[in-house]
C-alpha cells in the first residue's frame, strides 16, 4: 500500500469497454517521515470518490482488482481509501479536519 496525494485527473474518451465510467486520478507518493510528495506519480482507478488534494491510499497489482468497482478490469492502481488521519510514532502527520484551537 502507498500513500499519495491525489494532483490530478486522466481524461480518455478511448479505452477498454471496462473502464468506461471509471475516474482516473494522478496521485503523487507520500514520504512519511518527512510527509512530502515523493516519487513518480502514478495513475490509478478511483473506487471510493476522492479528489483533488486529498490524502489517499493506493494499492497496486493484484490487490487493485479486490474491489467491487476493478474486479476483473484492466487495472494495475487503485485508490481504496481516503485518509482522515496519519498518526507515526506518536505524532500526528496529517489530518483531514484539524481540530479548531
Amino acid at each position: 500500500m502507498v500513500i499519495g496525494r491525489v494532483r490530478g485527473t486522466v481524461v480518455s474518451t478511448e479505452k477498454s469497454p471496462k473502464l468506461s465510467g471509471l475516474k482516473l486520478l494522478v496521485v503523487i507518493p507520500i514520504d512519511l517521515d518527512s510527509f512530502e510528495e515523493k516519487g513518480m506519480p502514478m495513475v490509478c482507478i478511483d473506487t471510493v470518490g476522492a479528489g483533488e488534494g486529498e490524502v489517499v491510499m493506493c494499492v497496486a497489482g493484484s490487490s487493485a482488482r479486490q474491489t467491487e468497482r476493478t474486479k476483473d478490469m484492466p487495472c494495475d492502481n487503485g485508490i481504496v481509501a481516503i485518509i482522515d488521519h496519519i498518526d507515526l510514532r506518536g505524532k500526528r502527520l496529517y489530518e483531514k479536519f484539524p481540530k479548531e484551537v
